[in-house]
C-alpha cells in the first residue's frame, strides 16, 4: 500500500524530470544544428582532421577581420558572414579533408587537385580573396608545386590578379606558368591546352599594361609593352587574339601620328578577320583604317568606308553602318557634291530610325 502510494507520487515527478532533460536536449541540438561553424569545425576534429580545422578556421576569422575593417555600408559589410554560408562551409570541408587525407599518403597531386577546385569554386568577386588564398596553396607547394593543378593554379592566380588590376602580380603568375608548362601537353580543368592559356593571359596583362602610358600620352611606352604582347599573340595560335594585337598597335600608331605603321597592322588586321569571317573585326578595322588615310587620298578613303558600309549592311551590324554612312557623307559634303552628301544621310536617318535609337537619328537629321 505504502509503496504504491509512493509510486504514485515518485513517477509523475520523473516523468517531468525526464521531459525536461528532453526538451533541454532538444533545445541543445536545435541550437547546435543551426550553427554551421560549430558544426563543421567540431565535425572535422572529431574526424581527426586537425589540418583542415585550423585552415578553416583562420578562414573564417579572417572573413570576419574583413568585414569589420570595411566602412559602414560598404557593399562588404552587407556580405553574409562566410559563417552563416552553408554551401560554401561544407564545400570546403569536404575538399580540405580530402586534401588532407591525400597528405597523408603522399599523393601530392591529389592535394593540388582538391585545391585547385576550390580556387575555381569561389569564382565570384566578393569571393576573389578565397580563391587566391586556395590557387596560391595549390601553386606553391613543397611537395607537387610543379604538377599540372599546380601550375593551372598560376594561371588562375594571373587572370584572377588581371581582374583585380593588379598587373604586376598577374605577370609573374602567367610568365611562372608558361615556364612549368614548357615542353609538356599539359591541358586545363577545361580541356584548353595549359601553355596556350597562359600566353592568352599574358598578352592581356600586357594589353592592359599599355593603357597607363598611353593615357599619359607616353606612345613609345605604350607601343614597346604592345609589341612584346603582339610577340606573344603570336605565340597563342589564337587568331581572335592575334587580330586584336595587331588592331591596337595599329590604333596606338595611329594616336602617335604614324599612320603609315597603323594602316599596316589595320591591314593585318583585315586579313585575319576576313579569315575568321569576323564581320565586327572587319568593320571596325575599316573604321579605324579610314581615320588613317591621308586627306590627299580621298578616293582611298571613300572605298575604305563603302567597303564597311557593305560589311555592315551585309551582316546587320546597323550603328557601324550608321558611322559609315555619316563619314561617306561628310566627305562628299566636303568636296561640294551635295546632292550625293545627302543621299548618305538620308540613309543613315533612315537606318537610325530603324534602331529607334534617338540621339543617333539626330545626328544624322542634323547632318542631312
Amino acid at each position: 500500500m505504502n509503496a504504491a502510494l509512493a509510486r504514485r507520487h515518485v513517477e509523475p515527478s520523473l516523468l517531468e524530470t525526464t521531459n525536461n532533460s528532453n526538451q533541454r536536449r532538444k533545445h541543445s541540438q536545435y541550437r547546435f544544428r543551426n550553427s554551421l561553424k560549430q558544426n563543421i569545425c567540431v565535425e572535422l576534429l572529431q574526424e581527426g582532421y586537425h589540418r583542415s580545422f585550423s585552415e578553416l578556421f583562420s578562414l573564417l576569422s579572417s572573413d570576419l577581420d574583413r568585414r569589420a575593417a570595411g566602412e559602414p555600408g560598404s557593399p562588404l559589410r552587407l556580405q553574409t558572414p562566410l559563417e552563416e554560408q552553408w554551401d560554401k562551409l561544407d564545400t570546403m570541408r569536404r575538399h580540405l579533408r580530402r586534401a588532407e587525407q591525400a597528405e597523408k599518403t603522399c599523393s601530392w597531386t591529389v592535394v593540388c587537385d582538391q585545391r585547385l577546385f576550390l580556387g575555381r569554386y569561389f569564382s565570384s568577386p566578393e569571393d576573389f580573396w578565397l580563391s587566391l588564398h586556395f590557387y596560391q596553396s595549390c601553386a606553391e607547394r613543397e611537395h607537387g608545386g610543379r604538377s599540372r593543378p599546380a601550375t593551372e593554379a598560376r594561371v588562375c592566380m594571373a587572370e584572377v590578379y588581371l581582374q583585380q588590376g593588379e598587373l604586376q602580380q598577374a605577370r609573374q603568375q602567367a610568365e611562372l606558368c608558361i615556364q612549368q608548362a614548357e615542353g609538356v601537353d599539359w591541358l586545363d580543368s577545361s580541356d584548353r591546352p595549359l601553355r596556350l592559356r597562359a600566353l592568352g593571359a599574358l598578352w592581356r596583362i600586357y594589353s592592359r599594361l599599355a593603357d597607363a602610358p598611353l593615357d599619359a600620352g607616353d606612345y613609345e611606352e605604350a607601343l614597346r609593352l604592345l609589341h612584346e604582347g603582339h610577340s606573344i599573340a603570336a605565340e597563342t595560335e589564337d587568331k581572335h587574339i592575334q587580330s586584336e594585337s595587331c588592331y591596337q598597335l595599329g590604333l596606338t600608331n595611329q594616336r602617335a601620328g604614324d599612320h603609315d605603321t597603323a594602316k599596316q597592322f589595320f591591314n593585318s588586321c583585315m586579313q585575319i578577320c576576313g579569315t575568321l569571317q569576323d564581320a565586327d573585326g572587319l568593320g571596325k578595322s575599316y573604321k579605324a583604317m579610314a581615320r588613317s588615310m591621308d586627306e590627299g587620298n580621298t578616293q582611298d578613303t571613300l572605298q575604305c568606308l563603302e567597303k564597311l558600309a557593305d560589311i555592315s549592311r551585309s551582316n546587320g551590324l546597323q550603328r557601324n553602318l550608321v558611322d559609315a554612312l555619316l563619314s561617306l557623307g561628310n566627305i562628299y559634303y566636303t568636296m561640294s557634291q551635295y546632292t550625293r552628301a545627302c543621299e548618305y544621310f538620308l540613309q543613315a536617318c533612315e537606318v537610325s530610325c530603324k534602331l529607334e535609337d534617338v540621339s543617333l537619328l539626330q545626328k544624322a537629321q542634323v547632318k542631312f
